[in-house]
């Protein structure tokens, strides 16, 4: 009899890991998540759904109560309750490691223990730290909310003294540190795994283009030397050693200008840059998280094909119900993640461009631009 598995959050990446246990019924029964969304699109493709805020108490209790395990496809429900509610549910990644990482400072801090290389960074808790700070690491520098921030909503650059108090100020009282700027020439992530059992193992390291902020695309494998993917594998692993519990890590760096590799922050999740697994891979990061929390043989991490995956977000100027997408190419995957209303910077859905027939990644880009009108969201 398969197990029910609880996640709180229910938005695509809840979706993608509803949709890997169902090919595993033997070891997964049922899947319920814990989401505010009412049609939430994990429940779109047969989780059942508790409607409620991701720190609802009641409803982490409730939920713990049906499911036999519980993982998350966010990094915001209450590590203290989860604790609490461990008696009922077994649940991965644990509470101690959500606790560390769910806190940038704290994330920071653990990972310098441990002597994993990460940017320069001190606690912010006035005004006045903040300009002992920037003193201390110059311009630009970033400011960064401790908590609750992703997709660079919570991160200020600051470039001048003159935007000190509007920094301050753009974060309203909550809890915050400042970090180096780090000048980098590549952002970079490796995926993950570790199981119930201590069994590790990374997906290739691959690279990451952002805009404003929000990934638009990752190339599989990263355009690096086999030295600095190799290096950053290695951080990686030891890494996952440190960390307490099982699950897929989403494990984001910066190649540096002198070809270090630095951490600049971990989810303890299933991740964006991840997506392309799907179809580069044997083992998907949604199959590879489930084997981890379920105690399970890790699968394949090995890359069979170049892939590039691309995000397709909500326009700037345009929030409402839009024209569906529709790509009938050959080796392009679209996942569309049942979301009817585009906002602005909203991840609607996303493609994988497969280089099956021995395409290499420069060929694969000069597809992918003439995909990128394909996927333009327009008003329905």
């Amino acid at each position: 009899m398969g197990k029910t598995l609880g996640i709180i959050g229910g938005g695509q990446l809840g979706m993608m890991i509803t949709e890997a246990a169902k090919k595993m019924p033997e070891h997964i029964s049922k899947v319920i998540v814990l989401d505010p969304v009412k049609n939430c699109s994990a429940s779109q493709v047969g989780a059942e759904q508790i409607i409620a805020d991701f720190k609802d108490k009641n409803a982490i209790i409730e939920l713990a109560k049906r499911s036999d395990i519980i993982t998350y496809e966010i990094e915001s429900g209450d590590s203290e309750i989860l604790k609490i509610v461990e008696k009922d549910a077994e649940i991965n990644p644990s509470p101690e490691t959500l606790k560390i990482i769910q806190d940038k400072f704290l994330q920071k801090s653990f990972l310098m223990q441990n002597d994993i290389p990460v940017p320069e960074f001190i606690l912010i808790e006035s005004i006045s730290d903040l300009e002992q700070g920037l003193k201390k690491f110059g311009y630009p520098s970033l400011l960064k909310a401790r908590r609750d921030a992703y997709d660079g909503r919570g991160n200020f650059k600051i470039d001048s003294s003159n935007q000190i108090q509007k920094a301050f100020d753009y974060f309203n009282e909550k809890n915050l540190m400042l970090e180096k700027f780090i000048p980098f020439k590549m952002e970079v992530s490796v995926i993950a795994a570790r199981n119930t059992k201590g069994q590790i193992k990374t997906f290739p390291l691959v690279e990451n283009i952002h805009e404003d902020n929000i990934l638009r695309q990752t190339i599989a494998p990263a355009r690096v030397s086999e030295k600095i993917a190799k290096k950053a594998q290695d951080i990686a692993k030891t890494t996952m050693s440190v960390l307490k519990g099982a699950g897929i890590f989403g494990i984001e760096m910066f190649v540096t200008e002198n070809d270090e590799i630095i951490i600049n922050e971990i989810a303890p999740r299933v991740h964006n840059s991840g997506h392309h697994t799907l179809q580069s891979s044997e083992t998907s990061q949604f199959e590879q998280h489930l084997r981890a929390i379920l105690g399970l043989e890790l699968g394949d991490t090995s890359l069979l094909y170049p892939t590039i995956m691309y995000n397709i977000l909500g326009p700037k100027n345009f929030e409402g119900e839009y024209k569906p997408i529709v790509l009938s190419e050959q080796n392009v995957f679209l996942k569309m993640y049942g979301k009817k209303i585009s906002k602005p910077s909203r991840k609607l859905g996303h493609f994988n461009l497969v280089g099956k027939q021995g395409e290499s990644i420069d060929q694969l880009l000069k597809k992918l631009e003439s995909l990128k009108d394909k996927v333009s969201i327009s008003p329905a």
